[in-house]
Order: C-alpha cells, then structure tokens, then sequence
C-alpha cells in the first residue's frame, strides 16, 4: 500500500471514489459474461480490468498523483508476479510432455483401475480427483471423463445430480492440490507464497473435506451395473491400444514430488520434470511420437526432438480415433498457458493501481473497521471471495481482488501469507462452480447437463471448503504466524 506520507490522502478520499473503479469493473464484467459467455475470460475480462484501472489512475491524479508514479507502481506489482508467469509457462510446457511421454495416461489408467462397481459416486468423485490432480484442470475432466460417468449414471438409472456433484468434488479436489493447476499458482502468485508453500498448508482444511465427502458418497452409493465396467473398460483399451503405459512412466512424478519435498525451488522442480518427461517420451513413446509428428522425410531422432520441442511450446495433440480421448489427452504447451497470464498481467495492472492511489487502502479501511480479530479477518476474507464470485462471475477475479485487498493486511496483523493463500482457494476456487452464472457454474451445468442449483447440494467437497476455512479461524488452528514462515 501507499506509505504514510499519504495518509491524508488517503483520508481525504471519499469512499464512493474508492468504490467507483470496482462498481465500473464489477458492471463490466457482468456485461462480459453477458455478452460473450464462457469466451468472457479470453480477453473481455482482461480489457474490463484494464479500463477500470485507467478509471482508477484518473481519480488517483485528479488526487495529486503523478503518472510517473502510477507507472511505477505497475511495473513494481507485475514484477511481484514473473516468477509465477514463469512458473505458468513450465507448467505449460510439463503437462505437454508428460501427454507425450505417457505419464497423464498411465495415471489415468491406474486410477480407473480403482473403480469399483457398487461404489460408483465414491469411485467418480475419487477417479476425476486423481486426473485432476495429474492434468491440473477440474474443466478438463469434467469435459472428458465426467461425461462419461454421467452417460453410467443415466445407463444405471441413478441420481445425475449426485453424480455431477461426485464428478466436480473430486476434480475440484484435485485441481487444488495440483502444482499444475492455474488457480493453485494464482492463488500462490497474488499472496507471494511458494507454490510448494501453498499446496502443503492446503492439505490441512482439502484433505479432511475431501474425505468427508468420500464417506458421504460411499453411504449414498447404490450397486452398479455392468454397463459401467463396460464403459471403464473400454477406455482402458483405448489408452492401452495407443501408448505404453506402466509403472515405470510415473518416475516423472515421483520426481516432481521428491524434488518438491525437497524444497527446491518450484521453477527447477517443474522444469526438471518437463525435461525428464521429454526424455522418457523418446525412449517410450516412439509410436505416438509417429503419429504426433509426421515421419515422411524426417528421420527417428530429428522427429522425436520436434515431438517434444513442440510439446513443451504447443502441446500434445492425440490422434488416436476417440473423440473423448484425444479431447482428454490434447494440452499442454507454454502457448497454453498465455490467456491466463494475459489475465494475471491485467490483473496485476489494476490491483497495483488501486494501491498505488491509495484506492484499496480507503475500501480496507471502511471494510475492516468492524474486524477485530484474526478470526474476524479470515472470516471477511472467506465472504469477499465469494462475493467476488457471485459479483465478477470470474473464479481468477475472485483469487485475485481480495489476494490483493488483504495481503499486506495479514502482514499487519503477523499472519504468514500461507493463510490468505489457503483462504483464497477455500472460498474462491471451491464456490465458483455452485453459482449459475459464473464461468464455473455455467460451464459444469452445460458439460454435465445438470442445473448447477440441482448438483449445488451434493458437491459436497466444494461446500466443505468455506465451512472448514471458517472453523479453523473460530478455533485458531492451523493459523500460521508471520514469524514462523520468515523463519522457514
């Protein structure tokens, strides 16, 4: 924030000028998703971000700022997140990979190994977690694989809400516990938390959710049918039919994890894994390689340094003849991950303009007025996310706003930055697919064909997640003091 010099400034300003680059943005964005639904966050949401910063470094010079040093202010909050868009773009790049090599399928494959015919909710909710976790995208699985347990659900005639609210427990489970997962890096980026930091502190309040709502699931299972062994199976062939798969693929993995608890840095950790995955597609995955790249003319070793070349820019691309396959192999790829750095840019832009005038600070100030506690804060914390996403329908806009909002508050207060990352994606990522007209929310409801309102009730994990982020603040436990993680 502004420092004390322009206290009184910061005085003088009246709330409704606080407020009016926020009510501009909040207006535009709902016009964004209005207009241009799920395509909002391709670059509508990110010209709304920068007009409302504009707006925003109007009244900071009509308050005696100069734009030099709104300018500087910018250049200072988008360099705070380089390292992320780093992070963002080898993420990019160890998905692609990893698609290559065969690590994500044989994941995908041993975890379909896991269902079970007369637990099918639990099964779902626990499968999609697992490929959540190894793709790092809660839309990718339920596109692909939760497609396919609703189409089991309807052939064994049982509840499809319930069925959707397994599907997006469990990939909501596993997109927040990925080091893949944008929102996991938002989530780290915007508060300055180590990525590995923020995952670890995460298991205390999605671990406890997650296995919450399994038992749920396991009690309201029914028996199966054979219809879903059928389909299960038949996508193990498919996946058997076109790559290598087995134990040894995971060694990728097991890196990326060793290396993470290791504590070396998540940029070297994800790089070594993209490269170790780039390796293990040449020894193992020369037949995709093939079909990944086209062989006339090119000889064995030229086509597999193109393959993972173009893997760690663009991505894999599957060919395999299965259309719900090859859409749930078909990623990766630093160029994947440019929309949401373009958003995290903006983004950056408008947090660091707000601050810069002294805008956030004066909304703080009637905000935390009535906060008189480490619980009251976490609280009104938990509330602004979840107000962000009902007002901005966007889950990225609701991690970075309040990230923004409260961070040097936490600070003030001496509390480490692990605890409004951790908040953040309690209350920001888990609520944004129960609210109908958030990109979450529509998109969920027209990929699983459920009335978001009709699955709200049983995604149990994501309704777990707010209400544990809570009761941990009211009982001060697992709170991280500042000292500690200075210390770290």
């Amino acid at each position: 924030m502004t420092d004390n010099s322009n206290t009184t400034d910061i005085r003088s300003l009246s709330l409704w000028q606080a407020l009016t680059p926020v009510i501009l943005l909040i207006t535009m964005l709902g016009a964004s998703v209005y207009y241009f639904s799920d395509n909002s966050s391709y670059g509508a949401n990110q010209i709304a971000l920068l007009i409302a910063a504009g707006v925003a470094a109007f009244i900071g010079m009509r308050n005696g700022h100069q734009w030099d040093d709104i300018e500087q202010g910018i250049i200072h909050g988008i360099s705070n997140a380089m390292i992320a868009v780093l992070i963002l773009l080898v993420v990019g790049s160890l998905i692609g990979t990893w698609m290559l090599a065969g690590t994500v399928q044989s994941l995908i494959y041993f975890g379909l190994q896991l269902i079970s015919a007369s637990w099918f909710y639990a099964a779902a909710c626990l499968v999609c977690g697992i490929a959540a976790m190894s793709i790092g995208s809660s839309w990718t699985v339920a596109g692909t694989l939760g497609i396919a347990f609703m189409g089991m659900a309807m052939a064994m005639q049982l509840d499809l809400a319930i069925a959707a609210g397994a599907i997006i427990s469990g990939a909501y489970f596993g997109d927040k516990l990925s080091p893949l997962s944008d929102t996991t890096n938002l989530a780290s980026a915007v508060t300055g938390t180590p990525l590995f930091d923020h995952i670890q502190n995460l298991l205390w309040t999605t671990v406890p959710g997650f296995l919450i709502a399994l038992c749920i699931f396991s009690i309201m299972g029914g028996e199966q049918t054979l219809a879903s062994a059928e389909s299960i199976r038949s996508t193990m062939t498919g996946l058997q039919a076109n790559f290598n798969l087995g134990a040894h693929l995971l060694i990728p993995v097991v890196v990326v994890f060793v290396l993470a608890w290791r504590r070396v840095p998540a940029l070297i950790t994800l790089a070594a894994g993209a490269l170790i995955g780039g390796l293990f597609a040449v020894l193992f995955q020369q037949e995709a390689i093939g079909r990944f790249i086209s062989s006339e003319g090119i000889a064995s070793a030229e086509r597999s340094l193109l393959a993972v070349w173009t893997a760690l820019f663009d991505g894999y691309v599957s060919e395999t003849g299965n259309d719900a396959l090859d859409s749930l192999l078909s990623r990766g790829g630093m160029s994947s991950m440019l929309n949401t750095v373009w958003l995290i840019l903006c983004a950056m832009a408008f947090g660091s303009v707000m601050e810069k005038v002294g805008l956030l600070e004066r909304i703080l100030m009637a905000i935390l007025s009535s906060v008189r506690s480490t619980t009251g804060l976490i609280v009104t914390t938990v509330f602004t996310c979840i107000g962000a996403n009902v007002m901005t329908a966007d889950q990225y806009i609701a991690i970075v706003l309040p990230g923004r909002m409260y961070k040097l508050e936490y600070a003030r207060r001496g509390l480490a930055s692990k605890n409004l990352s951790r908040t953040l994606e309690d209350a920001a990522t888990l609520t944004s697919p129960l609210i109908p007209w958030n990109t979450c929310g529509a998109y969920m409801a027209g990929t699983l064909g459920v009335a978001t309102l009709s699955y709200l009730p049983y995604a149990f994990f994501n309704l777990l997640g707010p209400v544990l982020c809570v009761a941990f603040a009211v009982a001060h436990f697992r709170i991280v003091p500042l000292e500690s993680e200075q210390n770290a």
